[in-house]
């Protein structure tokens, strides 16, 4: 096997593999502080991508700078889509509340449907075929923009998790949400704005991947949303830790059965992955074993 191909498809997994991991990060942020799975996550990250269509047609912006409104647009819609409509089920059968984030899903895909049509469109850049040396490898100047975005999203997150009054309070609801209320602690607020937050990191893996994917309203949301779920599962649901390794192995999988076998399967690779890792640690790479009385 040739080495540097080898690095070269692997530095590819690992770029594609970051923005996986931001979407997993933002659907199992979710999970752990409401405790339900929202499956209108893939298409959080197709409406970013529909705006980043948008600004590129008619204002001419580069999808990367559409980042600086996508994101707190992103926080601020997600926030209200939990104030509105999620918040009168959150204390319903979990069953109901997976249901009201599909109905969710229906809507927005079939908004895009009416407003964009059927065609999946993309956004063309300049740099599209750019590359950049390190070594005998070169790297995609578009990867290397959509990991830099993901990393500086993830490190902000982190700093927000660990390091502020507002992460302090999102890990009390997620660890004990009756105890949390018991200590002060809004816990409808904290669900709006962790929503928010997985709506808005959902957007910039969006944004991110449009000049290397087309978007499509009715088949690229589900994608994303399998996509984002294999990745939490692979990882160990609830852990975000893990859900980044998972999203990175993701992206590995991918490209390398791409690359060395057949590419109109990669995203079955993955799937497959996804599958052994249930068969042999069904509680994800990462997860804690239940121990069984």
């Amino acid at each position: 096997m040739d080495y540097v191909s080898f690095l070269q498809n692997l530095s590819n997994g690992v770029l594609i593999g970051a923005v996986y991991a931001l979407i997993g990060v933002g659907l199992t942020l979710v999970f752990g502080v409401m405790r339900t799975i929202n499956f209108a996550h893939g298409d959080f990250v197709v409406l970013g991508m529909y705006f980043a269509v948008v600004l590129n047609s008619f204002l001419g912006w580069d999808p990367y700078l559409t980042l600086i409104l996508a994101i707190p647009l992103g926080f601020v819609v997600g926030a209200m889509i939990q104030k509105v409509l999620l918040t009168r089920v959150i204390d319903a059968k979990p069953e109901t509340m997976m249901l009201a984030t599909l109905g969710i899903s229906l809507v927005i895909a079939n908004l895009l449907l009416l407003t964009f049509g059927g065609e999946p469109q993309s956004v063309k850049v300049s740099y599209a075929s750019s590359t950049m040396s390190v070594g005998e490898i070169r790297i995609s100047v578009v990867l290397l923009f959509a990991g830099l975005a993901t990393l500086v999203v993830i490190s902000a997150l982190y700093f927000l998790l660990n390091k502020t009054e507002v992460g302090r309070a999102i890990k009390a609801t997620a660890e004990n949400r009756l105890g949390a209320e018991l200590v002060g602690i809004n816990t409808k607020k904290i669900q709006a704005i962790v929503f928010g937050l997985g709506m808005a990191l959902a957007v910039t893996a969006g944004v991110s991947l449009i000049p290397l994917l087309f978007a499509s309203p009715v088949t690229t949301g589900a994608l994303f949303t399998l996509k984002a779920f294999v990745v939490t599962v692979l990882g160990g649901l609830g852990n975000i830790g893990a859900a980044i390794i998972g999203g990175v192995l993701l992206g590995v999988v991918e490209v390398l059965g791409a690359s060395y076998l057949d590419s109109a399967y990669r995203d079955a690779y993955g799937l497959l992955v996804f599958l052994i890792v249930l068969l042999v640690k069904p509680e994800g790479l990462f997860g804690k074993t239940v121990k069984r009385v």
